[in-house]
């Protein structure tokens, strides 16, 4: 039966899609086209039409807007706040012009600026989140005009930028980079000014000539917690605008060229001096070198065919370490860029796969990328691997095959990986998938393992969300309570939020390529959310936070395992500052004991504990900014008391920032005492938006493990990078100063040629 019901719904994919979803490019604006000078219209709906302006010479990007455009094109303008007062005109004023030559689209943005001392710019380093809690411009990109997907490029005033991409209106990539010129000017009036260029290899679109994409573009006052966009966007998107791809403006005017298929080679070099303690026999300052290359090809327009050869992932930032008081899987973030690129199309049942740090979602995860080239946290070698993505109408497709070689010293022998993702657009802003996964040695090494199943996300009105999944394992010597399904409703507006949810994970069921946080269980889970915003009274506040939710366990048997009560209150104020607080009512019976920490095991039973949570978030505007978390309560029969401090960092330059953290959970159970200390600092200085160093250190009693990893990146041509990069583990078990354990010396050079 499952594999018929898998059977039909491939036939339906790749049935002809309807008409209306080929050929987006033709598709026309409702309301007319602005007519130049004129570059930007709205109809009496509120929708809005903006017209790209064709160049008769390339633009000179140097964020100086003399050329002639910027004198005889009116630019679009009368952005529309978001936040704090939806609907109403941006108290600062933004004008924007698009044009475009024979090889690239520009965008160009002058910012006026009434109070340019209170102005917050204080990061430069590329991809940094941090760039958001600064003065910034974003503008969006729906390449496709599919609604639904788009390219996100964003800057501060003084170059720091960030790039990424939209999937599926929901799901955002941070670690998509591209190749593309900025350059931003500050001018003594205040006001800045930016100039981009992206060129059209780095994009990809539909077939023809004449173009009709989607644009947005966003202006984040930081100083005064204002977002605004080029359209109206619903009460409560924040600066999280650039997902509600659907409401985008529309984009006339544009002309690509045709029948280009550019070709990516980029070929590096790599030398390192290493030395592993722990390996047998003992390695100590061992040379080696190394060469290999990764390959794009534009198959179609739209269609991109990438291989890797002999991968190296050596200037990839160490894991930050996090501390586990639970009997849960952890999550670590994929952070080598191979697997980066076109992530979101990969996720499946909208699981939480991103760059977040810890994935506290029970949704089990079908393909997760750190089971490949990664055995216990250390590396194995990819020989080569191959990925073939993009659209096709109303179908995204991706396709992914990796080969790892052996490892004898670690007992890992050569293992093929295969992932096939196939998902169709449907309705307005809805689509359903499948999965495949395969890995040619399943963990027990006697056969191959595979994962499939089908997914479905269906947005209906404005706010209300439909998730459902089905999948299945097969996995040698297991039985057959192998499959997992999910079905969530999930209402999220500004001011109310509700949620219904049933998950069950069979007892064998075992994606060996991907990740589950927890195994053999069912999950039902309610939630309600109330969020006023007070217009009169408590003028410093601009939204309060009101939720209760419980969550209840059983395994397949039917037994019971664990129930979680939550209130929770927050205040959102207007200057940026929140605070959190929330009652936690658990109560858990163990079926089996596990180990908390080193000589204390939790024993089987019932236990019941309430627990008090708080947190204070200060405003990126303060000299130190961060998140002061506290939390006190019962814990398996003893008490535990938490004191954290999270999202930190300390304004020093615009050049260099200092970034501690640490948490300290104290547990005194009948079982034995412990204390877990987490200690963290991060330090970067950048010397230009394209070069910095970075270096992280981090301390933790639960493995008494102390670590650092300090990296040189420098980009000294567009997609051309040289690293430099050291790392050292360390045992502080013994007295005196930790004992070395492992450490490495890394220099990397690669060189993109584009033809």
């Amino acid at each position: 039966m499952p594999n018929r019901c898998l059977c039909l719904l491939f036939l339906f994919l790749t049935a002809p899609a309807p008409a209306q979803s080929q050929a987006t490019s033709v598709q026309q604006p409702a309301g007319g086209a602005p007519q130049l000078p004129d570059t930007v219209s709205r109809d009496a709906d509120g929708r809005t039409t903006v017209r790209a302006v064709r160049l008769s010479a390339p633009l000179r990007v140097d964020g100086t807007l003399d050329e002639e455009i910027y004198r005889t094109v009116t630019p679009i303008s009368d952005f529309v706040q978001n936040d704090p007062q939806n609907g109403t005109p941006a108290t600062e004023k933004t004008e924007v012009w698009l044009s475009f030559d024979n090889d690239n689209i520009y965008v160009s943005a002058r910012m006026s600026e009434s109070q340019p001392e209170r102005m917050i710019v204080n990061e430069m380093r590329r991809d940094s989140f941090a760039l958001v809690q600064n003065e910034n411009f974003q503008f969006v990109f729906d390449t496709f005009h599919d609604r639904r997907n788009a390219i996100s490029l964003q800057f501060n005033p003084i170059g720091g930028r960030m790039d990424g991409q939209v999937t599926n209106g929901s799901q955002f990539n941070l670690d998509w980079n591209p190749i593309w010129r900025l350059e931003v000017r500050r001018h003594p009036d205040g006001s800045w000014t930016a100039e981009a260029a992206v060129p059209f290899k780095s994009l990809r679109f539909q077939p023809g000539v004449a173009q009709v994409w989607g644009f947005q573009a966003r202006r984040i006052s930081r100083w005064k917690n204002e977002s605004s966009y080029l359209t109206r966007l619903p009460d409560g998107t924040g600066i999280n605008g650039h997902t509600r791809v659907a409401d985008f403006a529309t984009m006339v005017g544009l002309e690509v060229p045709s029948g280009s298929r550019p070709l990516d080679l980029k070929p590096y070099v790599t030398s390192n001096l290493s030395t592993d303690l722990g390996a047998s026999p003992r390695v100590r300052n061992r040379f080696g070198k190394d060469f290999g290359f990764d390959a794009k090809y534009a198959l179609t327009q739209n269609l991109t065919a990438d291989f890797t050869y002999n991968t190296d992932f050596a200037q990839v930032e160490a894991d930050e370490q996090q501390v586990n008081l639970s009997r849960f899987s952890l999550f670590f973030p994929e952070k080598r860029e191979f697997f980066l690129e076109n992530q979101g199309l990969f996720q499946f049942a909208a699981s939480n796969t991103g760059n977040n740090n810890q994935n506290t979602s029970e949704t089990p995860t079908l393909f997760y990328s750190r089971r490949i080239g990664l055995d216990s946290g250390r590396p194995i070698p990819l020989e080569y691997g191959g990925r073939l993505s993009g659209r096709v109408g109303a179908y995204s497709l991706g396709l992914l095959n990796i080969q790892t070689d052996d490892v004898a010293t670690l007992g890992v022998p050569t293992t093929n990986f295969s992932v096939a993702r196939l998902r169709r657009d449907i309705l307005r802003r809805s689509a359903i998938g499948a999965l495949y996964t395969r890995r040619s040695l399943a963990t027990n090494r006697r056969g191959d393992s595979e994962s499939y199943g089908v997914d479905g996300a269906f947005a209906f009105f404005e706010n209300l969300y439909f998730n459902t999944y089905w999948a299945q394992t097969s996995n040698p010597g297991t039985g057959d309570d192998d499959t997992s399904y999910r079905g969530q409703m999930f209402y999220n507006a500004d001011r109310y939020g509700a949620q219904l949810e049933r998950l069950a994970v069979g007892e064998d069921f075992d994606p060996q390529l991907g990740f589950m946080r927890r195994q053999d269980f069912h999950k039902t889970r309610g939630m309600l959310r109330f969020n006023p915003r007070p217009r009169n009274r408590f003028t410093a506040v601009r939204q309060f936070n009101f939720q209760t939710s419980i969550e209840y366990f059983t395994n397949n048997a039917g037994a019971f395992e664990s129930r979680e009560r939550r209130a929770e209150f927050g205040v959102e104020f207007d200057s940026s500052e929140e605070f959190k607080a929330n009652v936690v009512e658990m109560r858990e019976h163990l079926l089996q004991g596990f180990e908390i920490a080193d000589g204390v095991h939790i024993p089987a039973g019932d236990y019941k504990f309430t627990t008090l949570e708080s947190s204070f978030a200060i405003g990126s505007q303060r000299r130190l900014s961060g998140s002061i978390n506290v939390e006190a309560g019962q814990f398996y029969g003893g008490t535990r008391t938490s004191l954290g401090f999270s999202g930190a960092r300390v304004k020093l330059t615009p050049q260099l920032a200092f970034e501690p953290g640490f948490s300290v959970d104290h547990v005194d159970l009948p079982f034995g005492t412990f204390t877990a200390t987490l200690v963290s600092t991060r330090t970067t200085f950048t010397i230009t938006p394209l070069m910095f160093v970075s270096g992280l250190v981090q301390y933790n009693s639960s493995n008494h493990s102390l670590g650092s990893n300090v990296r040189l990146r420098w980009e000294y041509q567009p997609g051309s990078e040289l690293f430099v990069v050291y790392n050292d583990g360390r045992d502080t078990r013994l007295g005196g100063f930790p004992e070395l354990q492992n450490r490495s010396i890394v220099v990397k050079l690669n060189r993109l040629f584009r033809f």
